[in-house]
């Protein structure tokens, strides 16, 4: 990617994980009366806050495709293929740990509610998903692409089918991913349709980003269509049902967030991709990098990973709003310091991974 790299991905990525760690920080611990849609910094926190997870899971579909397809012109597509499918496997297992209560397990305490899924358990699977559906598409591009955007539409327009799925019959630790009864934040449907649309836009930018108007005309579209998705989206959905009568596409139109927020990532899309040139800073692009170790490290001091000690527990939610802001801004500091400075590198995970994968093929021949 050192040819064409695309500065706004990692001004995108660290823009969702900051977003993501002031908005746990907040939701975790603010005072429940200022939780109040009359209150309008709320309502405004709460949207913007909305806008998180649909752009950390479409930018990652974006950048993993991204690397993938260019993989194939480099020569290297297998390693990509099998660093992806490592990657994968490392977000579950992590997403996992973190929720581990181990301390509990110690005094003989067993529950399954560690088996429900969070972002990384998704992204994981949704990466996973990419190489195996790449796969299948012959490492062709354009089959690829199309491939994408179809899965992205499908997922998106059968919502109602899947809003409220219990799977009873299917163990937990499958069902977990499809079914929020028993308590998972996210499920890989819908949220597998952002990623999916990530790597749709992957490819355009495979195929077009060296021309010299393609900046001005993806700009132009992420913002056209962004705004469309936002105001027009709903609007078409019942035409499309008044057309067809299809009863689908009116219950999309009725509950239909998951357009509006695609529209709301395409529009941060633009904004970030005009201001490439000024936002292509240091502290940005390593934030945007280190985006693992951040979730981590937040997570750990948030919820108590581990040790069952965390913000969430010692202080809960009793801060008045000022508190919040002023300690979601140290939160930050904090956590970024300590990744920076402290944490290991993925390069240092893929490392150890592989000398382990590579002992194992050595004794299993």
């Amino acid at each position: 990617m050192s040819a064409n790299r695309l500065y706004f991905i990692d001004a995108v990525r660290a823009f969702a994980i900051l977003m993501m760690l002031q908005g746990h920080f907040i939701d975790t611990l603010l005072e429940p009366s200022y939780r109040n849609h009359s209150y309008t910094a709320f309502k405004v926190w709460e949207y913007l806050r909305g806008i998180t997870a649909p752009t950390f899971f479409t930018i990652s579909g974006l950048i993993f495709s991204y690397l993938l397809i260019r993989a194939k012109q480099n020569g290297t597509i297998k390693k990509r293929m099998q660093k992806g499918l490592m990657r994968g496997f490392m977000l579950i297992g992590i997403g996992y740990l973190l929720r581990a209560p181990i301390f509990e397990w110690l005094t003989g305490k067993f529950s399954s509610y560690f088996l429900v899924i969070d972002v990384l358990q998704c992204i994981g699977l949704s990466l996973i998903l990419i190489v195996f559906i790449y796969r299948l598409a012959l490492k062709k591009t354009l089959l690829f692409s199309i491939i994408m955007l179809l899965l992205g539409l499908a997922i998106f327009m059968t919502e109602p089918l899947y809003r409220y799925l219990e799977l009873p019959e299917i163990p937990v630790v499958f069902s977990n991913y499809f079914s929020k009864a028993n308590g998972s934040i996210f499920t890989i449907i819908p949220w597998f349709g952002y990623v999916a649309f990530g790597a749709f836009i992957a490819t355009l930018f495979y195929r077009y980003v060296e021309r010299p108007k393609f900046k001005i005309a993806i700009v132009s579209s992420f913002f056209v269509f962004g705004i469309a998705f936002i105001f027009g989206s709903s609007e078409l959905l019942m035409k499309l049902y008044y057309v067809l009568d299809f009863s689908i596409l009116k219950e999309v139109a009725y509950y239909n967030y998951l357009f509006t927020r695609l529209g709301n990532v395409l529009i941060l899309f633009s904004l970030f991709y005009l201001a490439e040139n000024y936002i292509k800073q240091p502290l940005i692009l390593k934030i945007g990098q280190k985006t693992l170790s951040i979730y981590v490290i937040h997570f750990i001091i948030i919820y108590g990973s581990f040790t069952g000690l965390g913000l969430h527990q010692l202080i809960g939610r009793t801060l008045e709003p000022w508190q919040a802001v002023i300690g979601a801004i140290l939160f930050l500091s904090v956590v970024c310091f300590i990744s920076f400075y402290y944490a290991k590198t993925n390069e240092f995970v893929y490392y150890n991974l592989q000398k382990i994968i590579d002992k194992i093929k050595k004794y299993t021949r």
